[in-house]
């Protein structure tokens, strides 16, 4: 963003909002070589490098929506998956939340600095009013649209989210702490 672009206060809440819980998510990761990036210090799956991927998916699609509306959702029968050999939309999904042979943290985050570049943009010139139709699923009501407006707000809220989960898998790696 240039300075001579002047934003409402409302995009200017936004965007702070959005950069304080990044902040807040990328600290979690701050020092951390790959193996630590990668190993799950829980039971859950999750990874330091596996939220990073998420978050910086999350934003990307998310901001695609905005722009191009809904895209199809794989056709997956998630009650009846053969875990001892799930499709490979299934293990694309997987791997979303994990970091896979060849990943680097360095290279995630670079990503991701890559997609908040292109969410402050969009965020800074889309009409915040433009709606999209929600894709068709059970927790969508049938016809539902969301503004931009409503994506920013729920992109704030998904990236402080997962800075929650975030704390809690570097907390527990070596104990510390994005806040007290």
């Amino acid at each position: 963003m240039t300075p001579d672009q002047i934003l409402t206060s409302e995009r200017a809440d936004l965007l702070d909002a959005l950069h304080k819980h990044r902040e807040l998510f990328r600290f979690t990761v701050q020092d951390l070589g790959d193996d630590l990036a990668a190993s799950r210090p829980t039971v859950s799956e999750l990874c330091l490098g596996g939220l990073v991927k998420h978050v910086t998916a999350t934003e990307r699609q998310w901001c695609d929506f905005i722009t191009d509306g809904p895209v199809d959702q794989p056709d997956v029968d998630w009650a009846n998956i053969d875990w001892s050999n799930p499709p490979a939309e299934v293990i694309a999904y997987q791997n979303g939340f994990r970091m896979v042979e060849g990943e680097t943290l360095a290279d995630l985050l670079a990503s991701y600095d890559e997609a908040a570049v292109d969410t402050d943009t969009l965020l800074a010139h889309v009409d915040l009013d433009a709606r999209q139709p929600l894709p068709e699923a059970p927790w969508n009501l049938p016809g539902a649209t969301w503004s931009a407006r409503r994506v920013f707000v729920h992109l704030v809220a998904e990236t402080a989210q997962q800075a929650g989960h975030a704390d809690i898998l570097r907390e527990t790696i070596d104990g510390q702490k994005s806040m007290g």
